[in-house]
């Protein structure tokens, strides 16, 4: 019997050794594409995934009553309303000055006046710190008779979610009951606020949510001496108490009612 030779058997050794590599490389290949092909799917579902989340959110509260978004006053411990007088009716400041307000938040005082600036349009009901307008112009929008909501830098993502549906429930600018905005206060603002030269930076204590209003007889909105400052402060966020504060104090008893 022939007997193979040393050279060929090396060469039957080298041809098995490669045909295993190729396949060991085809199958690497093949789970490299895999795993790209899944990343790229889970980009593209992220990506659609990411609005129809913001969807969900801003569709949840569409068929829940203003009432019943968050807790109830109680249940936010929303404090009891506090009136203070009031001043700064039609006192406009140039634009970019900064004001000293006396209240954290300010619900009265000096205000810029400036078309495009102040007030605020009232197609936006809901500001985050990034794109707020300037105290000095939302003053001008209590003036009109606008109720605002502020919130502090503590409050949580869910609540955040609860204040924008809050804002959606006023939605339009044709109807001025709805004269409604939510905005952050933030650690900034506080170099805008003094009390008896006492810097006044935070919300009392445990409080996270202030809604704010500046009143004026109906039957003279401009007699200074019946305007006052309005406040409430709450622990959390209270649908119902922004419908029950909005009612109480509506947009017809304030100095400028019919100014948008």
């Amino acid at each position: 019997m022939a007997k193979k030779s040393p050279s060929k058997d090396r060469r039957a050794v080298i041809n098995d050794i490669r045909k295993k590599q190729g396949r060991a490389e085809r199958v690497r290949g093949a789970a490299i594409i895999g795993v790209c092909l899944a990343i790229a799917v889970l980009m593209v579902g992220a990506a659609a995934w990411g609005p129809i989340t913001g969807f969900i959110k801003d569709s949840e509260f569409d068929e829940v009553a203003l009432q019943d978004i968050g807790k109830s006053p109680e249940a936010a411990g929303c404090q009891k309303i506090i009136e203070t007088k009031a001043d700064g009716n039609q006192n406009h400041i140039a634009t970019g000055t900064e004001q000293t307000y006396t209240t954290a938040p300010p619900a009265f005082g000096p205000h810029w006046n400036e078309a495009n600036v102040a007030p605020a349009d009232m197609s936006r009901k809901f500001y985050t710190a990034d794109d707020r307008p300037d105290l000095e112009a939302l003053v001008h929008n209590l003036e009109h008779g606008y109720t605002i909501v502020w919130y502090d830098e503590t409050v949580s993502e869910d609540e955040l979610d609860e204040l924008r549906a809050i804002g959606q429930k006023f939605s339009g600018t044709s109807n001025f009951r709805y004269k409604f905005i939510a905005a952050p206060w933030t650690a900034a603002d506080a170099k805008e606020t003094a009390v008896a030269g006492d810097k006044k930076t935070e919300f009392p204590e445990g409080t996270h949510i202030a809604m704010t209003h500046w009143y004026a007889d109906p039957a003279n909105p401009t007699e200074a001496s019946t305007q006052k400052g309005v406040f409430q402060y709450c622990e959390g966020v209270s649908g119902e108490a922004v419908k029950d504060f909005m009612t109480t104090y509506p947009y017809t008893d304030t100095p400028e009612p019919q100014a948008m």
